[in-house]
């Protein structure tokens, strides 16, 4: 099977009742732990790009290493995995440009930082390119604060989606997917010591979501796919072989995993994951240095980060996403 885009994914996400896995990837590591999982799960796969890993891995790079794991699916499990390749956070025409002549099939144009008739401007720009490509295009209105990547934002400067331009800003656009700010963040530090409150185990506890929000909007926008950015749940048992072999994370924390499937059961078709891989592969590498200090060789430690990679994608798929077996 060919790279598809995610219009099919998303009207079966919709209807029934799950969200599809958008996994960033930068590696050929994280590209393997993430499509070994999705082939033994049976799961529909969005990997997605960002500026950055583009620049740190080079656009052909990845294009090719996404196109060998499509080919390894079919020919050792004999299986069509359906992968879309997805621009994450464009935040130009230019990128997003380059990105759909380069074989992308979705891509992302994120005019979240400008007013919201810029956003339109924008957005319905890159749209008239990518639909005359057959690339499928993702839109924004609200602000995640965070980082990730290039994308750097404070949190006073984040705002919520405002459910009442929904309409008109799917309508001026013409956007396939709309990613929308209902109290998600970018990155591993999700929250401030002074938004959360602290569990028995003096672990920061996140206020929740709004899914007041996301109701309307999906009220406003019948049967229309949206998407989460910002989801990474940041795994604790990952944070802790962190901290216990030389890092410093002292108060990461993700989005619970149980609003997650409770959004994917609704309106979000699409839901990002990234900071979850990253804590997964540190982890496992500096315990293993620690465990195995004469060792030097790539292969000996980047083995049990891709199998890490792969167990935490399968929980995902399955328990969070609810996609597994939907491919």
């Amino acid at each position: 099977m060919s790279i598809v885009t995610s219009t099919e994914m998303f009207k079966k996400a919709y209807t029934g009742g799950y969200a599809i896995g958008a996994f960033n990837v930068n590696n050929m590591e994280i590209i393997q732990g993430i499509t070994e999982a999705a082939i033994e799960e049976k799961a529909p796969l969005i990997l997605q790009v960002s500026s950055g890993a583009r620049k740190y891995a080079k656009h052909v790079y990845l294009m090719h290493l996404i196109k060998a794991a499509i080919e390894d699916a079919e020919q050792t499990a004999g299986f069509d995995l359906p992968i879309c390749v997805h621009l994450d956070h464009g935040d130009t025409f230019e990128l997003c440009k380059s990105c759909i002549d380069g074989g992308f099939s979705s891509v992302m144009i994120d005019g979240s930082s400008k007013s919201f008739k810029d956003n339109i401007e924008l957005t319905r720009k890159v749209v008239e390119y990518a639909h005359d490509h057959g690339v499928v295009v993702e839109g924004e209105l609200g602000t995640l604060a965070g980082v990730e990547d290039d994308v750097k934002v404070k949190a006073e400067d984040s705002s919520y989606t405002r459910p009442e331009e929904v309409e008109e800003f799917v309508s001026k656009t013409g956007v396939d997917s709309l990613a929308i700010a209902i109290g998600t963040s970018h990155g591993a530090y999700k929250f401030t010591a002074a938004q959360c409150t602290r569990n028995e185990k003096g672990i920061l506890v996140p206020p929740p979501l709004r899914f007041d929000i996301l109701d309307e909007v999906a009220r406003r926008l019948p049967g229309f796919p949206i998407v989460l950015h910002g989801s990474s749940s940041v795994p604790q048992e990952y944070v802790k072989m962190i901290n216990e072999n030389g890092g410093q994370m002292p108060d990461a924390v993700g989005i619970p995993e149980e609003e997650l499937r409770q959004a994917a059961r609704g309106a979000v078709c699409k839901i990002n994951i990234d900071s979850d891989l990253r804590l997964a592969m540190t982890g496992t590498i500096r315990k293993y240095f620690h465990d195995n200090p004469s060792h030097f060789d790539p292969r000996q430690y980047l083995k049990p980060a891709r199998a890490n990679i792969k167990e935490l994608v399968k929980h995902k798929l399955v328990d969070v996403l609810g996609c597994a077996g939907k491919a």
